[in-house]
């Protein structure tokens, strides 16, 4: 997992969002939030995601490039 800055035309860094690496549901649970594969969602650090996570995607660089590309 890793955190980026969100970037705008005029270069100026505002909110954030993770990129992780989900690989199956969660120990004990039937938690899942979708296939293998890299995700990124909207959020800061130590704080809850804003919204669902997008991806999969099939590296961290191209979820990167999306999550700017979405903004």
């Amino acid at each position: 997992m890793s955190y980026h800055q969100f970037t705008n035309d005029q270069g100026e860094q505002y909110g954030s969002f993770e990129t992780f690496y989900y690989y199956d549901a969660m120990p004990n649970t039937s938690h899942r939030i979708g296939d293998r594969g890299w995700y990124w969602n909207a959020c800061f650090p130590g704080c809850l995601p804003d919204g669902e996570p997008s991806g999969p995607f099939e590296n961290e660089q191209e979820a990167i490039k999306d999550a700017t590309e979405f903004v």
